[in-house]
């Protein structure tokens, strides 16, 4: 695994001692600086805890040497396809740690046979950024709600996310109502095979 720990530190301006102190348990500035050049390895704990005293995701901090950009060829508008000005690059979509999954056997509401949505699970106190978007709900007994939130009562300060309103995809889907869901996962990302 190759890390961009050393390029994201100086970016925020940080000192190998500011990350060592930022770090939950505190650490030194030498172990920082080892993990940084790779002298030691960096485990997954480790990714998490120098994130977190950054400020940014995990994510940010690996380089994937294997997944390269895609040119972009053309760009399409209502007049066509045309040659981009400037050359232009489209990363490939990555996993994160709080995407699920939902995989869709049969078409049902704009989704097809086949489509993978990727979804993001977020808390409780977030739950309103999700309104008017599809998103994945957990139900008792390893059972899932997915459809569109369309409203939601109750208050976020108190840890819980309340009454949740949500359509069903598909024509004829009765409105469905479920308290409290210890998270919820908003769709991000379809992957569709042509």
């Amino acid at each position: 695994m190759i890390t961009a720990i050393r390029e994201v530190r100086r970016a925020k301006g940080m000192t190998l001692d500011d990350v060592a102190r930022a770090c939950v348990p505190p650490t030194t500035a030498q172990t920082i600086g080892r993990l940084e050049t790779g002298t030691r390895t960096v485990s997954v704990a480790w990714l998490n805890r120098i994130a977190a005293a950054l400020g940014v995701q995990a994510a940010d901090l690996v380089t994937l040497p294997d997944r390269a950009d895609i040119a972009v060829a053309a760009l399409l508008d209502p007049s066509g396809a045309h040659a981009p000005r400037q050359p232009a690059t489209i990363v490939p979509p990555s996993a994160a740690p709080e995407h699920v999954a939902v995989s869709v056997q049969a078409g049902v509401g704009e989704y097809r046979a086949g489509d993978q949505i990727w979804c993001a699970r977020i808390a409780p106190d977030r739950f309103a950024s999700a309104l008017n978007r599809d998103v994945l709900v957990p139900r008792p007994a390893g059972r899932f709600l997915f459809g569109r939130l369309i409203g939601r009562e109750g208050p976020e300060p108190a840890g819980g996310g309340g009454k949740l309103h949500l359509l069903p995809l598909g024509p004829g889907s009765r409105q469905q109502v479920v308290a409290d869901p210890a998270w919820i996962a908003t769709a991000v990302t379809l992957v569709r095979s042509l």
